[in-house]
């Protein structure tokens, strides 16, 4: 019962998430697909040098990857009964997380554009600053769920707030 209010409000929360991203994409792939002309007809506009998503994004896109299984293995370590294992999978997530953040400062240092430079400087800060907020919430309330984890706060039964917390960073 209070169970399920819970679980029903994280996941209408993550659903009106999605549409804040749809929204950023929906701009992105308006723009990309029909470039006008003031913006030189084609994508990326001809004034700029697009990053190159083999650097930094691939590497950030293989951690983020990598946080998704080790938060996973810490769940089901958690489901086991394994407090040790969990700590160190949640553990490796955070450090996954402070990686991608600190990969991001690093992109957004060398980018060579910025977010004044038209709607493609501005979709991509807006799309990849928001995506970063969000890893960074996430990373609060993995560590939330570390300290809690370390305080017994979560049984093999009773762990939702672990849940919700893996749930938002697989959304993420």
């Amino acid at each position: 019962s209070g169970s399920k209010g819970l679980r029903m409000g994280m996941i209408l929360f993550i659903v009106s998430e999605v549409m804040f991203f749809f929204a950023f994409f929906w701009a992105f792939f308006t723009s990309s697909i029909s470039p006008v002309f003031n913006i030189g007809g084609v994508w990326p506009p001809t004034h700029i040098v697009a990053i190159s998503p083999w650097g930094l994004p691939f590497v950030n896109t293989i951690l983020l990857l990598s946080s998704g299984a080790s938060v996973t293995w810490a769940h089901h370590a958690i489901i086991a009964g394994f407090k040790k294992e969990a700590m160190l999978g949640l553990n490796i997530t955070l450090m996954f997380a402070v990686a991608f953040t600190a990969m991001q400062g690093f992109e957004y240092a060398g980018a060579p554009f910025s977010m004044s430079d038209g709607v493609y400087g501005s979709v991509f800060y807006m799309a990849t600053g928001f995506h970063g907020f969000h890893v960074i919430i996430g990373t609060i309330f993995l560590a939330i769920c570390t300290i809690r984890l370390y305080f017994d706060h979560f049984s093999r039964q009773h762990h939702f707030g672990f849940e919700a917390a893996a749930w938002y960073w697989h959304f993420v």
